[in-house]
């Protein structure tokens, strides 16, 4: 996996990933006591609030960025959208009211849901291999569970002797090196097709992803994975420190658990997937977050929860969780034309993320009002749904290469060659607007 790293190209934009995501981290730590300091008891609301506008942002904001992406230099707009999240967050050790947080966190999350799909996008483009782009997915999902376990004690490290004001210029300063590592090299920057309309460049990559029924598929797998993650994310510390009366630290273990599983995936997964397909191998990964949600309920009902039990039900969901996400990308690269790679990436990253705006209210609410049983169960059969919209909409046979017939285009197409009836790689676009045999 790792040996990818040596494509010069590739290891800075993995190690701007990397730095990005620790800042993001320790952004997160401070933020919370800043909403502490501001609001005192109240701040878990303004934090539900502050994760409300990030998922707002997200889903609104990375279409709109997504539909121009191919018409601006990638590098450029990539080090100008760093430029605007290390300068968002040099603010926020300065405000004094919480309404000031609500504007700084949408304009960072609004440049954050046009850098991510733009980003995601590049990867295939400086890695057109499939077998090396896999292993940079892994890379990328390790990324993100490393940073889980390394950001929250970098700043216990850091508080221990300075003020939680100071991480956000940590925050700055992990936005700056990733600018500096994607200037340093040349990103391909594709060329447009052809002149667009608003409504169609912003339209075009969900046009694409609902009419691919891979996509569709994998639209039911993000319901899953929400579903099960929420329940993570959320619910964890009220497992944690209220049904089992443990301390900050088996939070830390806990949410550990969930993150060694999900690399524990990554980490074989670039294997598995040079000899499966992606479909069985995350429906399989999505029918195991099912299995952990459904066991960890029974568990409870039978034995009670007790701390090895939630602990090994939380690696097997990162088990799951990360079998889903990290071959997401490959189907995303399978789905559309290189230029309207960053409108489709950036339609993932909506899509994805309106199906957490629904997990994470429902997951806690379920919780709170009915007790742990009822909320694993709901959130099963949640995730279950989405499984089950996985299995209609995407076929078992899913070939990249379809032989197809054109009544849509004149003979003298330069598309056609002289034959209505070929044969090739399956994408939606102009000539191809719909998935099918018959145009």
């Amino acid at each position: 996996m790792f040996e990818i790293l040596a494509d010069r190209t590739y290891r800075h934009l993995f190690l701007s990933q990397v730095v990005a995501l620790l800042g993001t981290g320790l952004a997160t730590v401070a933020l919370g006591l800043l909403a502490f300091d501001l609001a005192g008891e109240g701040a878990g609301m303004v934090l539900g609030t502050v994760f409300t506008i990030k998922m707002v942002a997200y889903v609104g904001i990375a279409p709109i960025a997504g539909a121009f992406a191919d018409r601006v230099n990638r590098r450029a707009l990539l080090v100008w959208l760093d430029i605007v999240r290390g300068g968002t967050a040099l603010c926020l050790p300065f405000v004094t009211e919480i309404w000031q947080i609500y504007v700084l966190i949408f304009l960072l999350q609004s440049a954050s849901a046009a850098f991510t799909p733009t980003f995601q996008a590049t990867i295939p483009d400086v890695l057109p291999d499939e077998a090396r782009y896999t292993r940079a997915l892994s890379l990328s999902r390790l990324s993100y569970d490393i940073e889980n376990i390394v950001s929250p004690t970098l700043a216990a490290l850091l508080l221990a002797l300075m003020s939680y004001n100071t991480l956000f210029f940590g925050t700055v300063a992990g936005f700056a090196a990733s600018a500096l590592l994607v200037v340093s090299v040349a990103l391909p920057s594709p060329k447009p097709a052809e002149p667009r309309g608003i409504y169609d460049r912003t339209t075009r990559g969900l046009r694409i992803y609902l009419a691919t029924p891979r996509l569709r598929g994998l639209l039911g797998l993000n319901l899953a994975v929400s579903s099960a993650g929420a329940m993570v994310l959320v619910n964890s510390v009220v497992l944690v420190r209220s049904d089992l009366g443990l301390n900050e630290s088996a939070l830390a273990w806990t949410m550990f658990a969930f993150g060694a599983g999900s690399m524990t995936t990554a980490l074989l997964l670039p294997s598995v997937l040079d000899h499966l397909p992606d479909r069985p191998v995350m429906i399989t990964g999505a029918f195991t977050l099912v299995a952990a949600l459904v066991g960890l309920a029974v568990a409870i009902v039978v034995v009670g929860l007790t701390w090895p039990i939630l602990l090994t039900a939380w690696v097997v969901v990162g088990l799951g969780y990360s079998a889903v996400l990290t071959s997401s990308g490959r189907l995303l690269r399978r789905s559309a034309h290189t230029e309207d790679r960053p409108a489709v990436f950036a339609a993932q990253f909506a899509l994805s993320h309106a199906c957490w705006l629904v997990a994470y209210p429902l997951s806690g609410w379920l919780m709170a009002a009915f007790g742990t049983v009822t909320a694993l169960i709901a959130l099963a059969g949640l995730a279950t749904a989405g499984i089950v919209v996985a299995l209609r909409v995407w076929p078992a046979d899913d070939p990249e290469i379809v032989e197809h017939t054109h009544d849509n285009l004149p003979l003298d197409h330069p598309h056609l060659q002289g034959h209505r009836h070929h044969a090739h790689a399956l994408v939606i676009d102009d000539t191809h607007p719909r998935w099918g045999s018959q145009f």
